[in-house]
């Protein structure tokens, strides 16, 4: 378990659009980590308080999968955005004209 910074606390009460902010409490909330949300389980036996902490785990799994999946695709953007960058350099190249000297007109 560990407390939220100022920053975070905003970001978390300003994407919840029904939070009554005169009721909010003055201080830091806390937030749990996925090893936090283990150990109390393990210490509260209530059939909502298991049922709970199963769909919490759940989330923390889906939420590392996604991060996992999140990573390879921006990896494989980046190196999509270096060959794509290579392929324009090489169109820029092609459509640049040519360097022939200048044939100059009229009287020398």
């Amino acid at each position: 378990m560990f407390r939220l910074t100022n920053n975070e606390t905003h970001n978390l009460r300003s994407q919840i659009a029904t939070t009554n902010f005169s009721t909010m409490s003055r201080s830091l909330p806390y937030a749990f980590t996925e090893h936090g949300v283990l150990m109390l389980s393990s210490i509260l036996n209530s059939p909502t308080a298991i049922r709970i902490s199963i769909q919490i785990i759940d989330a923390f799994v889906k939420l590392r999968q996604f991060l996992s999946t999140h990573d390879e695709f921006r990896q494989k953007l980046l190196e999509h955005d270096s060959q794509i960058r290579t392929l324009f350099e090489a169109i820029d190249q092609l459509m640049s004209p040519a360097e022939s000297p200048v044939k100059k007109i009229g009287f020398r």
